[in-house]
């Protein structure tokens, strides 16, 4: 779902390339310290041969061929809007989450009648969020920023097992013109933070061709 704050703001700007071609304000608590030391030992992970890796948080993702990473511009349009809104927030804004992985099916500038199926995941401090105690709770914002885009949510969110690993699944689906733009995004808290893992497509075969991709604890160290 991101950091200006993260989950709004990556969430919209995936939601439009989606549409064209892992929270709101309101809940956003100001960074501690805590919360900043914790975010300064984030792992960022790295692509290699079409895999996303993450020991830290034990996951890897398969980035199908052909598509465009934006992980980078994400992270840096975040930090930009971050510095603009000093007076809201405080000067280490920037670091209140990060989006591990941005990748598109196609560059957002290249128009096409389908949706541009794309994978973004993110990762926040819990201690953004006090009283987060569970990954079903992180999908209260998550929810109030996909009904202001439009998504509706198929039903409630559940408990999901991929592979040795219990994540939280949301379901949700949006008509746009001719087509339908469905989303799923996972949650988990690991190692202090709420990651999640949105995946968007045309077509409920497509996003769970892309969910396929994801794996927990297979070429990286399990997180606790």
């Amino acid at each position: 779902m991101l950091f200006f704050p993260l989950l709004l703001n990556a969430t919209l700007a995936v939601n439009a390339c989606a549409q064209s071609s892992a929270s709101s304000s309101k809940y956003k608590a100001h960074t501690s310290e805590k919360t900043r030391s914790a975010e300064s030992s984030l792992d960022a992970g790295s692509v290699s041969a079409g895999i996303y890796r993450n020991p830290s948080f034990g996951f890897t993702c398969k980035i199908p061929a052909g598509w465009v990473l934006r992980t980078e511009d994400m992270n840096a349009r975040d930090d930009a809007d971050a510095k603009g809104d000093a007076a809201k927030a405080p000067a280490d804004a920037s670091n209140a989450g990060r989006v591990l992985l941005a990748a598109f099916s196609r560059p957002p500038q290249a128009k096409a009648e389908d949706v541009n199926a794309s994978i973004l995941i993110a990762a926040e401090s819990v201690a953004a969020y006090p009283g987060l105690k569970d990954a079903a709770q992180y999908f209260g914002p998550l929810v109030e920023v996909a009904k202001a885009q439009g998504f509706e949510m198929d039903d409630e969110p559940y408990e999901f097992a991929l592979g040795t690993k219990t994540v939280v699944r949301g379901d949700f689906e949006k008509d746009v013109g001719t087509r339908v733009m469905r989303q799923l995004t996972l949650v988990v808290l690991a190692r202090g933070y709420a990651v999640s893992f949105t995946f968007i497509g045309g077509t409920e075969d497509e996003v769970e061709e892309l969910l396929q991709g994801l794996s927990f604890g297979t070429s990286a160290k399990s997180a606790k």
